[in-house]
């Protein structure tokens, strides 16, 4: 452990202060995206201060200056204390989640220019935070779930990678879904290579299990499915979400400029 040096006399009163209004950004990774994407940051925490910061001039140089002001050194005792499981790197820190008001102003805005992903009652946190993480690196306006899954859910955060501050995240009803046209994954559905779609498009998927609900099913314009092997059942849902997006992206709706080409006829 190298010598204290900190950014705040009080870290874990601080932390204690926050923690229950504020996410938990677990490793040097999380930390690295919210600080690229804004996020605001009250403390930070760090094992090794001078280790965390030699990871990020190797990996990340462009948030290196925000961290030095952030970080703060602590015992290991201590920031075992304040995570549910320590993180390799032995970073963590709270941030501030954007309001729902703010998420959902995002989400509605007139003349999108990237889908929003819309996971029906999905079930497992680790692929909610994958989809999530997916959704980020395509630029995708947001990622709304429908049901009892809390997509700022610890879990989902830590298989997010801090991703959740680059795109809106927020759980709303069926009733609430953002204005635009519903292209829902079902097996039943054409296949999705003969389709473009379009940049304001709501890409829904169904839980892991059951699939779509009625209730999205109803609110549906389109049903898609992804070409698929015979007797192969599904895909994981992040693969499915993956491959949807890679489609948008590669023969998108040609007005705004983010089609690559023609989608090859199946």
């Amino acid at each position: 452990m190298t010598d204290p040096v900190t950014a705040d006399r009080d870290p874990l009163g601080r932390w204690r202060r926050l923690v229950d209004g504020a996410v938990l950004l677990d490793g040097f990774h999380a930390l690295k995206h919210a600080v690229r994407f804004g996020a605001e940051i009250p403390v930070a925490v760090a094992v090794d201060r001078r280790a965390a910061l030699a990871l990020a001039e190797e990996l990340a140089p462009d948030v290196r200056e925000t961290l030095d002001v952030l970080l703060t050194e602590v015992a290991e005792a201590t920031y075992a204390s304040l995570v549910p499981r320590p993180h390799p790197t032995a970073v963590a820190a709270l941030a501030v989640r954007p309001t729902r008001a703010a998420n959902l102003e995002r989400l509605g805005r007139a003349g999108r220019t990237a889908p929003v992903v819309v996971l029906d009652h999905p079930r497992n946190l680790g692929n909610a935070g994958a989809v999530i993480r997916l959704a980020a690196g395509f630029g995708a306006t947001g990622v709304v779930t429908t049901g009892t899954l809390d997509p700022w859910h610890p879990t989902v955060l830590r298989g997010g990678a801090g991703l959740h501050f680059a795109t809106a995240v927020e759980r709303i009803a069926v009733d609430e879904l953002p204005a635009g046209p519903v292209f829902a994954l079902d097996p039943e559905g054409d296949d999705i290579r003969g389709v473009k779609l379009p940049d304001d498009a709501l890409l829904a998927f169904g839980s892991e299990r059951s699939g779509l609900s009625a209730e999205l099913r109803a609110r549906a314009d389109h049903l898609l499915a992804l070409p698929m092997r015979p007797q192969v059942s599904s895909y994981n849902l992040a693969t499915s979400v993956a491959m949807t997006l890679y489609h948008w992206s590669a023969y998108g709706d040609t007005s705004t400029g983010t089609s690559t080409g023609t989608p090859p006829v199946p």
